[in-house]
């Protein structure tokens, strides 16, 4: 990743309150994509992220800090996010997820439960009664799990 295209990306985000979840360039030559991913405390609703958008774009515009064409897209993490650096697994203490291993832990490859703690080395889930710890260079995958909770219809319980 380019550090001008970092730097500027951060510092105007930071300036406006939100946080830089994940920043990647993919994509060469006309079909290059700068896909910014951004959060906040409470969310981002579509008119604020469109807000974020137009000043980036025009922010990068005036730096050039990227050779060439591209596409920017802006956008929040969604309800299921996926986890990929340490502080996507902070911010998602106390939420349920889903957890893929290289190798088998506790004989498992799949892991799903509630993330308890977040520590230099891992993770801490709970899985049924128990906690398992699962360290980061054996994570192949992770994310975030959403449930939909149906309410009952008015007048049933």
């Amino acid at each position: 990743m380019d550090e001008a295209l970092q730097s500027a990306v951060t510092a105007y985000l930071a300036a406006e309150d939100v946080d830089l979840d994940d920043l990647q360039v993919q994509g060469g030559g006309r079909a290059r994509v700068l896909k910014v991913v951004v959060d906040a405390d409470g969310g981002l609703g579509v008119d604020r992220i469109a807000d974020l958008s137009r000043g980036l774009s025009r922010l990068l515009d005036e730096r050039d800090v990227l050779d060439g064409p591209y596409t920017l897209e802006v956008s929040s993490p969604g309800l299921e996010r996926k986890l990929t650096r340490p502080s996507h697994y902070r911010k998602s203490v106390g939420r349920e997820v889903v957890v893929t291993t290289g190798p088998a832990v506790d004989g498992e490859h799949s892991h799903r439960g509630l993330l308890e703690a977040v520590a230099a080395g891992g993770v801490t889930l709970r899985v049924g009664d128990g906690a398992r710890e699962i360290p980061f260079d054996q994570i192949t995958r992770a994310q975030t799990v959403f449930r939909w909770e149906a309410k009952p219809k008015p007048g049933r319980k």
